[in-house]
């Protein structure tokens, strides 16, 4: 017979790694929350032509990664290779702006890239983001970084650090290639080939290598911030000047550039040491120009985006643990007469918040309590026919192994209670 497998670049995630999944999505709307950021959700696929002007032709999402089909009537769709075109799209398709002038959305769901797959990087990937659009003060860059560290806090994240650059603008964007293309050229042949393509249609593009190859030939590289605009060093400064206000430590990294042809000004990065030479945790900046490139009027914005896959890989890797989702009480009836009355007493409790499992197979006594012990419940309710006749159940405390008998009118009430009061509840 023949063993299906799932595709290269993809993979599932069972029950035992999804409690760490839920957990971070948990954090990040309670996060978000804090910050005013409201949930959008995106259709998983867009027309190609949406991420082919938003994104850029020259960069390798573009040029290899994309997974773009024809429908039946021959337009061409792709699936969503990041999140940012999306809501901008949808912002612009719903008129928001005339809305409230200031928005600010986060959004989370799969994303496709064909690309090697590698330590917390996937063809199918989850992805969490935020966008800001509407602001264009540093203090919004600021806020995002200060977010997404709050946010890596609230996970219980550590070791992780805050780099930043600017990128500059339309208006310094050309001196600054011009002068990177003056220091490369002479070493252009020792380049790699995806570089040398690079030196041609986007030369920033380069400084995001991670061949160790040309990492070597980048010794004594110019310090583009030199010849930024008046306007890009005011604004680089000031967000400096925030961050360190808000005493978030950072690092400046002048070979910071990102993958993506829309940023402007600001880009940052949350770097671990955990991921070898692929370490960004989470990316972002800011895109002055995307809405206006998309459709849109003139207008700034600024977000970030980071992997699920990864952020759980750091996690299980700092042995980070987080409270599972598991039954309460499971009850134990013995003998066919007792599965009934289990039944009503299993779906009432529910019905009241209390997480309940029940055991109807023909297992004896002992047998059930190792389920109950391998589940982690706190009570086991056990039932046989002694029980039926009095109305009253065996409730075993699986922490202490006392137990009593607890009426039939009782139990709901009783373990709602000590629910309550073991989570701490009023």
């Amino acid at each position: 017979m023949t063993q299906y497998t799932v595709p290269r670049g993809t993979r599932d995630i069972l029950p035992e790694e999804t409690t760490l999944w839920q957990f971070v999505e948990q954090k990040a709307r309670e996060v978000f929350a804090l910050y005013n950021f409201r949930e959008i959700r995106t259709p998983v696929f867009e027309h190609t032509e949406l991420f082919l002007r938003g994104i850029g032709e020259n960069t390798d999402i573009i040029s290899k990664e994309m997974y773009t089909f024809q429908d039946r009537k021959g337009r061409n769709l792709t699936l969503r290779p990041e999140g940012t075109a999306a809501v901008v799209r949808a912002y612009l398709e719903s008129n928001r702006r005339n809305q409230e002038p200031l928005s600010k959305l986060w959004y989370q769901g799969p994303m496709f890239r064909y690309e090697r797959p590698q330590a917390g990087r996937y063809r199918q990937f989850h992805q969490i983001g935020c966008e800001v659009l509407g602001a264009g003060n540093a203090y919004q860059d600021t806020e995002v970084i200060a977010m997404a560290q709050h946010f890596f806090t609230a996970l219980g994240l550590k070791d992780l650090e805050v780099h930043i650059n600017s990128v500059g603008c339309k208006i310094c964007r050309p001196v600054i290639k011009e002068r990177l293309k003056s220091f490369l050229g002479d070493n252009l042949d020792n380049l790699c080939e995806d570089c040398r393509k690079r030196f041609e249609t986007n030369p920033l593009r380069i400084l995001d290598c991670k061949n160790p190859k040309c990492n070597d030939f980048f010794v004594g590289l110019p310090d583009i911030s030199s010849v930024l605009c008046a306007d890009c060093k005011s604004h680089f400064h000031d967000v400096q000047d925030y961050l360190n206000i808000l005493q978030i430590k950072f690092k400046v990294n002048p070979r910071l550039v990102r993958g993506l042809d829309y940023y402007t000004k600001t880009v940052f990065e949350v770097i671990s040491g955990q991921l070898g030479a692929q370490n960004a945790v989470c990316g972002g900046g800011r895109y002055d120009n995307l809405v206006q490139e998309l459709g849109g009027p003139a207008l700034p914005a600024v977000g970030f985006a980071f992997g699920l896959e990864r952020v759980v890989l750091i996690m299980q890797n700092q042995n980070i643990t987080v409270p599972d989702a598991r039954p309460y009480i499971l009850l134990a009836p013995l003998g066919e007469n007792a599965c009934g009355r289990a039944a009503v007493f299993a779906e009432a409790l529910r019905h009241s918040g209390v997480p309940a499992e029940i055991d109807v197979s023909a297992k004896g006594l002992g047998a059930k309590l190792k389920s109950a012990n391998k589940l982690g419940v706190a009570y086991v309710y056990i039932l046989g026919d002694d029980e039926l006749l009095e109305k009253c159940g065996q409730l075993k405390n699986m922490l202490t192994g006392a137990q009593e008998k607890v009426a039939f009118t009782d139990f709901a009430a009783r373990l709602q209670k000590n629910y309550q009061q073991d989570r701490g509840e009023k």
